[in-house]
């Protein structure tokens, strides 16, 4: 019997404007690109708002992204359960948009650090809730032998989205004497047209589900391959703090906080530049290969920004960390895609988010202590550390997906 799903695939791939690459695909991408202009306009002024207005030190900073990444990826697995139960992606993913879009402008009215944590808590619960199911959607759009293509063309268009965003940060900052508080109001814009987008032409029928056992809550039925895959990634993400320490580590070399913006700007270019390109290699070489180069490019740039001495070093380091997104980010997803099978894909997204955002919370804490009770070079040293541990993990132990997944990577 012909599997409805598969139609919907092929009928989608007549429309592409790239071979590969579906209408769902695409309006996928343009909705991450707005959510995302709207989130970098945020994302690297934050931590300078933290420390220079509301006058918080590394720990504090640490312990707000941590407790907000790692708290809400617990609604990951459940969103991507949901999916896969009930056979459709939008409704969640229209939900999770919607929360994270509509609280973060709310920024501009705080004046102390945990209403600061509450809305960037409420902008990951959304996040949570959206990210499985839409990167199911990708998948279930995809033929298998071109998903890292597919998971590369969305991470391009969200990347691309997460460059203007910085640029229209600077911008602002630059016309408004460093007015945080109006970035914070402006980021509502494009928000908003997301979420028009997402509602209005993003077309999904009801999935039939899929002969063979139905999706259960929990880790058992994902597969041992999966499971391993995680357990290495959750290494890697123990000494991947957040990003807000290469910012606070970039305006610590001296780089003016005007300029801060700019340099996140050259990392964003970068990725988006790489993205696809390096997603399609991963269909050619194989999933694994490719992520293990992106965990030691990882390592380099740590290491370059824990014994960097001035500030023009930051724009090379920003840029080389943009070609490690590349390598990983839709990899990654591809490569959980591959190690499980149909009926259980939103689940395996939900839950390998879930994995590492949890690791998040002691990733920044500790990366958070390092900085204030040792040094700032110390947290990048660490993280360096547990990338080259992940690396050759990843390398070593056997990792095979179940049956039903696609066996390529």
């Amino acid at each position: 019997m012909p599997n409805p799903m598969q139609a919907d695939v092929e009928k989608l791939g007549e429309a592409g404007v790239l071979d590969g690459i579906t209408r769902n695909v695409i309006l996928a991408g343009i909705v991450s690109l707005l959510t995302d202009i709207s989130s970098e306009m945020i994302y690297p002024i934050l931590p300078l708002f933290l420390t220079n207005v509301l006058g918080v030190g590394g720990l504090t900073i640490g312990l707000i992204e941590g407790i907000a990444e790692s708290t809400a990826s617990l609604l990951k697995v459940f969103s991507g359960w949901l999916s896969d139960k009930f056979g459709r992606r939008k409704p969640l993913m229209v939900v999770g948009y919607g929360l994270s879009d509509l609280t973060k402008p709310f920024l501009a009215l705080t004046g102390a650090w945990w209403q600061v944590l509450g809305i960037r808590f409420a902008d990951r619960v959304g996040k949570g809730i959206r990210g499985a199911p839409r990167d199911a959607l990708i998948v279930d759009s995809t033929p298998a032998e071109q998903r890292g293509k597919a998971f590369g063309f969305h991470r391009a268009l969200d990347t691309f989205g997460a460059g203007v965003g910085p640029l229209a940060a600077f911008a602002v900052l630059e016309a408004s004497d460093s007015n945080y508080r109006l970035v914070f109001l402006l980021s509502a814009i494009p928000g908003v047209l997301a979420i028009i987008i997402l509602v209005g032409f993003l077309r999904e029928k009801a999935a039939r589900k899929p002969d063979g056992e139905a999706p259960k809550f929990g880790f058992g039925s994902l597969g041992v391959g999966f499971l391993t895959f995680g357990a290495v990634s959750t290494l890697f993400t123990l000494g991947n703090s957040s990003d807000a320490f290469l910012v606070l580590r970039a305006q610590n070399l001296g780089l003016a906080t005007v300029l801060v913006p700019l340099a996140y700007l050259t990392f964003n270019v970068v990725y988006s530049i790489l993205a696809m390109p390096l997603g399609s290699l991963s269909d050619k070489v194989g999933r694994r290969a490719v992520i293990v180069a992106g965990y030691l490019v990882f390592a380099l740039v740590y290491l370059g920004f824990a014994v960097a001495s001035a500030s023009w070093a930051v724009w090379g380091l920003f840029a080389v960390y943009g070609v490690y997104y590349a390598l990983t980010e839709g990899v990654q997803r591809a490569y959980v895609a591959d190690l499980v099978p149909e009926n259980m894909r939103g689940s395996a997204m939900g839950t390998y988010n879930a994995l590492t955002g949890v690791s998040a919370l002691p990733a920044s804490v500790i990366g958070g202590l390092l900085w204030q009770m040792v040094s700032p070079s110390a947290t990048f040293v660490y993280g360096a550390v547990f990338a080259v541990l992940a690396a050759v993990s990843l390398l070593v132990v056997p990792i095979r997906p179940v049956r039903g997944g696609y066996s390529k990577s």
